[in-house]
């Protein structure tokens, strides 16, 4: 279905101003306000939920394989999950994941 351009924007300045005021209820009307321990405690977990969310299915269904299980893939990200347990610090996690990555893209190809 093809949209015609003045739809194409109001989608798009409708979506701006919805992440706007999204932002603002949090940033503009909250962010001044100190927040109870318990909504501190919850939003520490925020990352932690997000990111495999993102990342599994890059690893599971990527689309350089046209969704196929990748060898590479798979083994760089158990790499960096145990360089993750062993170092348990973020950017030799970060770099070691990426090392793990190239070297197996070229031993396995």
């Amino acid at each position: 279905m093809i949209y015609p351009a003045w739809q194409i924007w109001a989608i798009i300045l409708g979506l701006g101003l919805g992440s706007y005021l999204l932002r603002l209820s949090f940033l503009g009307l909250i962010g001044s306000r100190p927040m109870p321990e318990w909504v501190l405690r919850h939003l520490r977990y925020t990352a932690v939920a997000v990111m495999p969310g993102l990342i599994t299915p890059l690893i599971l269904f990527p689309q350089a394989t046209e969704g196929q299980l990748d060898p590479v893939r798979l083994g760089a990200a158990l790499g960096t999950i145990a360089i993750s347990l062993w170092t348990r610090n973020p950017t030799l996690t970060i770099l070691g994941g990426a090392a793990v990555l190239f070297g197996l893209h070229f031993a396995i190809g």
